[in-house]
């Protein structure tokens, strides 16, 4: 069979294949030999510029050949590499061969060849390219699509920030509130998941093979080679700015593990993560529960289909697609959260092919933010139905009545509303019947005689704005 986007087996590269093209070059394997590349070029050049007599700095030219490997890697240099590891069955070998084919043409590099991936294990060059991968799809992808729902619900709160809607506890008609405080309440969650996810450091090691730097003393027993794999690690990355003169990873240095970094930080980014995937899914909920109260409309588009036998249906799939994509994610990141920081002593096997899911866990994340921003911005408020709610609801002003009865002592106001309202269907005229029989001070008996459930409200749309 030819592979295709409706014989994929996945739907992240089948169905929804043009939703995810942002996070497909940072994380689908292309993605990945890609940094293992710049992982073992960034540690040759380090290694030029150590002082070392048997390897002498590289030249401006040879800088220059190498960064263009790395910033020109494709497609077609991708599938040499897997050419190379059908001999091999080694992918990190596979790279480091294909570095060292490059250098043929090159006498100044080929000289050097040995010096590629020197005294390095596959693990030194995968949590590195892994971390690279991890950092660019966060910081490039994944933040910037939750800041664009985050913007749009910012707007939504101020928006709505007056439009007073009845609230429900348990399913039931409870203390009104305003549309916008609803969502500025999902936009403080989601700010703080948000920065969570952004405040997590990315780590790596290059240490060898059980984390102790055997081989590398072996060569050179008197070089630091802690501060060595430390410069690599955290230099800046090259840029138009340094040109070829930094030759770093721009990452966090991780100084203790075994043969494999112990994902640690990879657990609280995935944890991070789903925890505003869960905040999302929660939104979605509520607003597939609002649409179907008839609070918001969805805008029409000309042509779609609601159902393939009820011509009137206008569903609200954006709001059920987010959220099935977002679970999807957070099962897949829970995993990895929960499996990765376990390895059988120095190290075993299991994470190898458990990180080449983390793409798919982030990918269903991204794909579900996109269905959110795709529903809300369908979304039209229908204030004719709050207000119908709000004033079928009469009895919420039995929270503030009950209030105000203690305040002056009335006996038992509690009991009092509730044998009045319990169960029983509550009008303006019922309720101002039960105040104006009070015995309260005149200016609070008028204040409760002129509020009513859309004016029961609180500091909900001063709370909004703030947001």
């Amino acid at each position: 069979m030819t592979f295709s986007a409706v014989s994929a087996l996945s739907p992240l590269d089948g169905r929804y294949a043009a939703k995810l093209e942002p996070l497909r070059p940072l994380m689908s394997e292309l993605g990945y030999m890609r940094r293992r590349v710049q992982v073992e070029v960034a540690w040759f050049v380090h290694l030029s510029d150590a002082g070392f007599k048997e390897f002498k700095p590289l030249s401006s030219g040879a800088r220059t050949y190498l960064l263009k490997l790395v910033k020109n890697f494709g497609e077609a240099d991708a599938q040499a590499i897997k050419e190379i590891e059908k001999t091999t069955n080694h992918d990190v070998k596979a790279v480091e061969y294909w570095i060292k084919g490059k250098f043929e043409s090159r006498p100044e590099l080929q000289k050097a060849g040995e010096f590629v991936h020197f005294a390095c294990t596959s693990e030194d060059i995968n949590n590195t390219s892994h971390a690279l991968q991890l950092r660019a799809a966060r910081n490039i992808v994944l933040l910037p699509a939750l800041d664009r729902l985050l913007l749009k619900l910012r707007e939504m709160a101020g928006a709505y920030a007056d439009v007073p809607m009845l609230s429900r506890t348990h399913g039931q008609t409870a203390s009104p509130t305003t549309v916008g405080k609803e969502i500025a309440n999902v936009v403080m969650r989601l700010q703080t998941a948000c920065d969570r996810i952004s405040g997590v450091k990315i780590l790596a090691k290059m240490n060898g093979a059980v984390g102790n730097y055997n081989a590398h003393l072996s060569a050179w027993p008197d070089f630091d080679w802690e501060a060595f794999s430390r410069a690599v690690i955290e230099s800046p990355e090259p840029t138009a700015e340094t040109g070829v003169q930094t030759w770093g990873l721009g990452l966090s240095f991780q100084p203790y593990s075994i043969q494999i970094e112990p994902h640690d930080y990879m657990a609280e980014l995935f944890d991070a993560v789903a925890r505003a995937n869960t905040i999302l899914i929660d939104w979605s909920r509520d607003v597939w529960g609002y649409v179907s109260l008839g609070y918001f409309k969805q805008k029409l588009r000309k042509g779609e289909v609601g159902s393939s036998t009820m011509p009137h249906k206008v569903n609200p799939i954006d709001f059920e697609n987010a959220e099935g994509n977002l679970g999807l994610s957070n099962a897949l990141l829970r995993h990895l959260s929960e499996k990765l920081p376990i390895s059988r002593w120095q190290r075993d096997l299991t994470d190898s092919t458990v990180l080449r899911n983390m793409g798919v866990a982030l990918g269903y994340a991204l794909l579900a933010y996109e269905s959110l921003a795709a529903g809300l911005n369908k979304l039209e408020i229908n204030k004719p139905a709050i207000a119908a709610d709000l004033d079928a609801s009469w009895e919420v002003l039995a929270e503030p009545i009950q209030t105000v009865m203690r305040r002056y002592g009335l006996p038992q106001p509690y009991e009092q509303l509730k044998n009045f309202t319990r169960g029983a269907p509550m009008t303006r005229e019922l309720m101002q019947g039960f105040i104006a029989k009070l015995e309260i001070p005149q200016d609070d008996k008028d204040r409760l005689l002129a509020m009513t459930p859309a004016s029961y409200t609180g500091k909900a749309a001063e709370l909004a704005r703030r947001a």
